[in-house]
């Protein structure tokens, strides 16, 4: 078994497909009797063995997926851990509401995203555990516990970034906002000049509720070239006339244009050219909020046979970006990494989760790499990425979890400071450590 980077494979002794409780409580207690670990899966975007372990079983919960309420009037929903983002879309969008915090596919399950605490394009909102109200959590024990801020809450500050580690979670209590109406515009700036642009333009105007940048990774204009889309409230136009949801378009012209990034320079200069005519500036669209949060994602579908590509993903305070940009480039230019994609996005200062990736406001710069599968291969990339972890922790930053087992213990423990004390709430809440996974194998030890 593998998740989507293709990197860790392990043999797993069941994959069992989730359905209802009595299924989950009876499976816990084989488990226990048998001494067999569990791990937990959703769409296995997380790409270093965060969702499957050695001859465990592991529970796949994407059937485990029901829209049980919406609440229109409390701006709430209720939804089985198993469900996608595109099934939630789907239940409010005819209420008039929104998702607040989500990855930009909506691809993934919401059990998922809790487990990694995602962050999104949203600039008012910050990490998803911000709008998670309540949920329900099977323990090892097979109990079943109600877990909120109120009710259980240092399992609430553990299980949202706890990577599954903690329980299977249940049913989920998601806050929702409005779906509006957006004028989207692009900007081309000095990256330089990022920070204050951003502070100044960006976040002093109320009207603009998400906010998405990009800068370039084509060899003519490595790391210098930078343009900027803000979502702005709008009433130019009526939001009856945008609100039907729209799938992605071009799948197979994407997903050939952005193939030839992956093998050469000629290719890597080729898109980023086309994304400047696409992203000029001065250029608008109307587009809804929940249109927003389904961007194209399914021409990035890839399986090479001798390649994968991964996600790498870095956070560093607003104000060092120019810096780090400057010498993220030494490094690249020094050493061979084959950089498909750099989106930066910005994340509110949240320190809720005991994982919290965000202790002040931070730019996330989620790197889209692609690398051959090889020991050899993985041995080079690892190298590359444990330099960018050491910049980016001497500057104050982070990185992002659910990726690759490239970062050392001792990066990841000067990243999450609260790291020990994580791991040793994850034993005492399981002491038998029924639920493992490779992440915890490699970390938590």
């Amino acid at each position: 078994m593998s998740d989507v980077g293709r990197l860790v494979p392990i043999k797993v002794k069941q994959v069992i497909h989730g359905q209802e409780l009595e299924q989950f409580k009876q499976l816990l207690l084989d488990a226990k009797e048998k001494n067999i670990k569990i791990s937990i899966a959703g769409k296995q975007h997380s790409q270093g063995g965060h969702t499957y372990y050695k001859d465990s079983i592991v529970i796949d919960m994407t059937t485990y997926n029901k829209v049980i309420n919406v609440d229109p009037k409390e701006k709430l929903i209720t939804v089985q851990s198993g469900a996608t983002w595109a099934d939630v879309q789907e239940a409010i969008n005819p209420y008039g509401l929104s998702i607040k915090t989500m990855q930009a596919p909506n691809i993934f399950t919401i059990g998922g995203s809790m487990s990694v605490n995602v962050h999104g394009r949203d600039i008012r909102f910050g990490p998803l555990i911000e709008s998670i109200r309540s949920f329900r959590l099977m323990n090892a024990n097979g109990d079943i516990l109600n877990v909120s801020r109120t009710e259980n809450e240092e399992l609430f500050r553990l299980v949202n970034g706890g990577y599954g580690l903690f329980g299977i979670i249940l049913d989920v209590d998601i806050e929702l906002t409005d779906n509006v109406l957006y004028k989207a515009t692009n900007e081309w700036i000095d990256y330089h000049d990022y920070p204050e642009y951003f502070k100044e333009i960006v976040l002093n105007n109320p009207d603009i509720e998400m906010h998405n940048s990009r800068i370039s990774v084509a060899p003519k204009s490595f790391l210098t070239e930078m343009y900027v889309t803000n979502y702005s409230i709008t009433d130019e136009k009526n939001l009856e006339d945008f609100t039907d949801l729209v799938d992605e378009k071009y799948v197979r012209r994407n997903k050939f244009a952005f193939g030839l990034s992956r093998s050469s320079d000629w290719g890597k200069n080729f898109v980023w050219f086309v994304q400047k005519h696409a992203f000029k500036e001065g250029k608008s669209e109307f587009i809804s909020r929940n249109n927003v949060m389904r961007p194209e994602v399914e021409f990035l579908n890839y399986e090479g046979k001798n390649d994968t590509d991964i996600l790498q993903e870095y956070f560093v305070p607003v104000d060092d970006f120019p810096e780090f940009v400057d010498r993220l480039r030494e490094i690249l230019n020094e050493h061979d990494l084959n950089v498909l994609n750099i989106t930066v996005r910005h994340v509110p200062k949240n320190e809720e989760a005991y994982l919290s990736y965000a202790k002040e406001e931070m730019f996330a710069l989620v790197f889209y790499i692609n690398q051959g599968i090889s020991a050899k291969e993985i041995e080079k990339t690892g190298d590359v990425i444990r330099k960018i972890i050491d910049l980016t922790l001497e500057m104050n930053g982070s990185y992002y979890l659910p990726y690759y087992q490239y970062p050392t213990k001792e990066q990841m423990k000067e990243a999450y400071p609260l790291a020990d004390e994580f791991f040793q709430k994850k034993r005492e809440y399981d002491p038998d450590e029924r639920f493992m996974n490779q992440f915890y194998e490699v970390y938590g030890k």
